[in-house]
């Protein structure tokens, strides 16, 4: 096996591992004790909000991804993270070591960390306000900032259905619940080879987001209700951050690793 064959595997391998303590991880002991008292307080929750919640996420989802790709485009310099990527890029095709490819990791993390910051400050913020479902839209444009800024610095153009559709999977997929967080990474990896193999793709973008739609609600639903009462909202408001660092860490695998099956 030549050097570059060398590099690709061992960087794939990081990547499997990294994913493996993702995707299904049990619950840790905080969490084990904190869901019985959580499960109480959605019991409290009128079922009127749930499926307001529901159907804010799936409207929301509409809007944003149909409609909202150039207002979100609005908040990043597009042009230029594609054109540090292809200088990266360069760097990678002419020499493949573990620096180029820290290099071309570097542009993911830095946009990772600036929107969880922005989305953190965000959640507290409309929080403080006792704003909760109204800023559902802002929330969804922040994860799909998040994401479109790592698919672009890994080469990846996030305009595309097909690819919007890998997109909401992959949300899917970070925020599901244990059980179902196998069942979407397998679909999500199946969707993934698809397209990259220029391959029709099964699934439709609506009823994916239906199904997005439904993860986000269970997985807000306890945080949004707080957030939408004043002062104490700031709780609710902090998940924000736990929500887009889980989308951001699994975006930087995925796409890092159809960069590296792709063009290596």
């Amino acid at each position: 096996m030549d050097k570059n064959k060398k590099i690709k595997f061992r960087e794939l391998e990081k990547l499997r591992k990294k994913e493996k303590k993702m995707i299904g991880k049990k619950e840790g002991f905080f969490k084990s004790k904190i869901n019985p008292i959580t499960d109480k307080m959605e019991e409290l929750i009128p079922n009127k909000l749930k499926n307001t919640l529901e159907n804010t996420f799936y409207n929301g989802f509409k809007i944003v991804l149909k409609r909202g790709n150039k207002y979100i485009q609005k908040l990043f310099d597009k042009d230029k993270i594609k054109i540090e990527h292809d200088i990266n890029n360069y760097s990678v095709s002419k020499k493949l070591n573990r620096k180029s490819i820290r290099t071309l990791d570097s542009l993911s993390r830095k946009r990772k960390l600036i929107n969880v910051s922005i989305s953190t400050a965000e959640g507290a913020g409309l929080g403080l306000l006792g704003i909760g479902i109204p800023d559902i839209p802002i929330f969804l444009a922040m994860i799909l900032k998040t994401i479109y800024e790592i698919a672009l610095s890994y080469g990846f153009n996030y305009e595309k259905e097909e690819e919007q559709i890998f997109i909401v999977y992959l949300i899917c997929t970070a925020l599901a619940n244990e059980e179902e967080q196998v069942r979407f990474n397998n679909k999500l990896d199946y969707i993934a080879e698809r397209i990259d193999l220029n391959m029709k793709l099964e699934e439709s973008l609506d009823e994916t987001i239906k199904t997005a739609s439904e993860i986000l609600s269970d997985t807000l639903l306890i945080s949004k209700f707080i957030q939408g009462l004043p002062i104490v909202g700031v709780i609710g408001g902090t998940n924000n951050y736990s929500v887009i660092n889980k989308v951001s860490n699994l975006s930087r695998i995925k796409y890092k690793k159809r960069y590296l099956k792709n063009n290596l």
